[in-house]
């Protein structure tokens, strides 16, 4: 398989700038397999997709305000981008400076000093604060990590709460599972009134979310790695929906990849904690999920190559072309597709 299989022409303004005034009035690109491809909304055709007994999986990650500005004493501005807090209080993040900083400098932030503990490379370093750092902290000083397609990064009125799903619950995400930024309190209570079962997981997206294939050939590709929890009460709700005949419906690809990365062989999931780098390619063999809901995907990403395994290669290609050409709203902030499993 090539990179170039996977790309498209995708015009400027088709990327969504701004979240729509109402999360679930996002458009829905309908993809069935065997049936023409339908345009729908999510409000009024996601209850009608899915059926009593499904199980509707979510991504309860939560993004932090992970943008920090600070200044060394020189007086050189540095932006840092917190992607995890260690146990010990302790930041790791991306920072961006005139020149590398080195160990044992001293960063001015808003926080207190924060001193460089240790280079990691690329960019990276651990930092220790004067005082411990803690998501309580980030929140009052750091900024919505906004994608460089929206708005070149920069935090507007409103990021702050529409860049997160209502369901958000544990902190340490850089990135938001976009799918779910479609669904509201009413919408869910009106699915589990119709029969369909709710459960969680939690995937920390990373950066590594936004990093472009740099090799033309994919089996050369080094998949990044991100934190997830599969609590055992989610293992039991799918094992319970396969019994009742149920399907397992996945909220957004980071729902997919963490399902997929502990599948039992058996149709259900094995519980626990870990990192997952699972680069799923057409060919790969779903063994948990049976439908998704997913954003419009960057063209050769990762997540292109995740939907064209799930729905097929030559389907998504068509979907994307008439996404385009009927100006549906993409990624982030964009609308919505409906995937049935097919033939990647």
């Amino acid at each position: 398989m090539l990179l170039a299989d996977f790309t498209f022409e995708l015009p400027p303004e088709r990327i969504a700038q701004h979240p729509l005034p109402e999360r679930d009035a996002a458009r829905l690109l309908i993809l069935t397999p065997g049936a023409p491809l339908r345009d729908g909304s999510v409000r009024e055709d996601l209850s009608m997709l899915l059926r009593p007994g499904d199980l509707l999986v979510l991504n309860d990650t939560k993004v932090i305000p992970a943008r920090v500005f600070g200044w060394k004493p020189s007086g050189g501005r540095v932006e840092m981008l917190v992607t995890e807090l260690t146990p010990a209080g302790e930041a790791l993040a991306q920072a961006r400076s005139s020149k590398p900083l080195k160990e044992g400098g001293r960063i001015e932030t808003p926080l207190g000093g924060w001193h460089v503990a240790e280079v990691l490379g690329g960019g990276r370093y651990r930092f220790r604060g004067d005082a411990p750092v803690t998501y309580e902290a980030l929140d009052r000083i750091g900024r919505v990590p906004l994608p460089p397609y929206i708005r070149g990064g920069e935090e507007g009125e409103g990021d702050r709460e529409r860049y997160q799903t209502v369901f958000a619950r544990a902190p340490g995400a850089v990135a938001a599972p976009t799918a779910g930024l479609h669904l509201t309190e009413a919408l869910l209570a009106q699915l589990k009134g119709q029969g369909v079962h709710t459960a969680t997981v939690t995937l920390h997206v990373g950066l590594g979310t936004f990093a472009p294939i740099r090799v033309e050939n994919l089996k050369e590709h080094k998949m990044h790695s991100e934190r997830f929890e599969i609590p055992e009460a989610t293992a039991r709700a799918i094992e319970e929906t396969r019994s009742r005949g149920g399907r397992v419906v996945a909220v957004g690809t980071t729902v997919v990849r963490t399902l997929e990365s502990r599948a039992d062989g058996n149709g259900g999931v094995i519980p626990g904690a870990g990192q997952t780098d699972i680069f799923i390619t057409p060919g790969h063999r779903f063994g948990v999920v049976d439908a998704m809901l997913t954003n419009f995907h960057l063209p050769g990403s990762t997540l292109m190559l995740l939907v064209a395994a799930f729905a097929g290669t030559e389907v998504i290609l068509a979907a994307y072309r008439h996404a385009i050409a009927q100006e549906y709203r993409f990624y982030s902030y964009g609308d919505a597709m409906w995937l049935e499993r097919g033939e990647g």
